[in-house]
């Protein structure tokens, strides 16, 4: 399971059982670093979930500022509450490649709207794909 942790919303995306392909699950409006991770932990047990790859909002010059301590929030109690593990992706412009491939599938700007973040979390988790294929 991909988080694309932002400060409103988390996007959620899914991989297949053999870990070949990506696809956007939902958004989760945040509630709080608790219970946040309450629904995560819920999501991940109806889909049978093996780990979590947590997108990570580095700076451009690869720095952490607020944006990727909230997302460490998500993922240090991630790992603190259960046993799987949890892996931290660089996910810088992964909304801009997000948007662009919604602006090629010509919806509308409410729809893209909707998706953006699960579909930023989908390409987090093809990412993490490409960087540990073997």
């Amino acid at each position: 399971m991909a988080l694309d942790v932002g400060t409103k919303t988390i996007g959620v995306a899914l991989s297949d059982p053999l870990q070949n392909f990506a696809q956007p699950l939902q958004t989760l409006s945040r509630q709080g670093v608790k219970k946040d991770v309450v629904r995560l932990i819920a999501l991940a047990e109806d889909h049978e979930v093996v780990g979590y790859v947590v997108g990570l909002p580095l700076e451009l010059d690869g720095t952490e500022e607020r944006s990727a301590r909230l997302a460490r929030q998500i993922g240090d109690r991630l790992v603190e509450t259960t046993a799987m593990p949890v892996h931290y992706v660089d996910e810088r412009f992964s909304s801009v490649e997000a948007e662009s491939k919604l602006l090629e599938m010509n919806l509308s700007r409410q729809r893209r709207k909707e998706i953006i973040d699960q579909v930023a979390a989908m390409i987090i988790l093809e990412r993490f794909f490409r960087e540990h294929q073997s």
